[in-house]
């Protein structure tokens, strides 16, 4: 018993069940990064830490991996959305689709029940970061509300965020950004599920044959188990935007 108690690491290397170690590809390094949600403040404080923790570590071949939700909420969608443009075309990136990209691609088009949706979690941020005003917004219906969208955002801004995959993996790590279906295999998950799911994925405690790093399910501090790492903070209201760097076997976290 007090062996059990004191040393329950020992006991678990007794049993040969030490916890699993996850890692990546020799001379890879990834900092993934979470929900901004038109933080575009945020954003570029972070990207100057995790550049000056890059130079500070011995070469690497470097990815930004963005877990989704660059929009709404936040006051300046339009330029993150424009800032993530920049990042794609001047360093080696990876955007993943989230919730919030698919509602807007999907109001964008015309669909009202989209839009009405869109409207009730952050929508109106991002309208009025595309130019519109308060008292128009606040008298326009889904309908006149998706087709406003259409008026303001450019039509470049929606072709870059369709191209957003549905998720990314290297060693032994994926990221996704609200997580995965448990039982399911991790070629064989539904997009609908990568984008949307919680519950039943944080609350299950079975390993997925990688470590998931995802975000999408609002955290204080960063959720670290062992089987996944949520890294959504809540930038839009906390100010705290989170990435998690990882190489090797070794992980690490920077925050705006």
């Amino acid at each position: 018993m007090i062996f059990r108690k004191l040393f329950p690491r020992a006991q678990a290397l007794w049993r040969n069940d030490a916890p699993r170690e996850y890692r990546l590809p020799e001379g890879e390094r990834i900092y993934a990064i979470g929900d901004i949600h038109g933080r575009l403040d945020c954003l570029d404080t972070l990207i100057a830490r995790i550049d000056a923790d890059d130079a500070a570590r011995a070469p690497a071949v470097t990815t930004l991996v963005f877990l989704g939700d660059l929009m709404d909420r936040g006051p300046e969608s339009r330029g993150v959305i424009e800032r993530a443009i920049e990042l794609a075309e001047t360093r080696k990136a990876v955007f993943l689709m989230g919730n919030h990209e698919e509602i807007l691609i999907y109001a964008w088009e015309g669909d009202s029940r989209a839009a009405a949706l869109c409207q009730r979690v952050g929508g109106r941020e991002t309208l009025m970061s595309y130019g519109a005003h308060a008292s128009d917004y606040d008298t326009i219906d889904p309908d006149d509300f998706a087709m406003t969208l259409g008026e303001r955002v450019p039509s470049a801004h929606i072709v870059f965020v369709r191209g957003f995959l549905d998720s990314y993996s290297s060693g032994d790590y994926v990221f996704v950004h609200a997580g995965i279906r448990p039982g399911v295999a991790l070629d064989a998950q539904a997009p609908g599920d990568l984008r949307w799911i919680r519950r039943e994925f944080l609350d299950d405690e079975r390993e997925h044959g990688a470590m998931i790093i995802h975000g999408h399910s609002i955290t204080e501090d960063v959720e670290e188990k062992h089987n996944r790492i949520g890294i959504d903070t809540g930038a839009f209201a906390s100010g705290k935007l989170t990435a998690i760097g990882i190489e090797g076997g070794e992980r690490w976290f920077l925050t705006s």
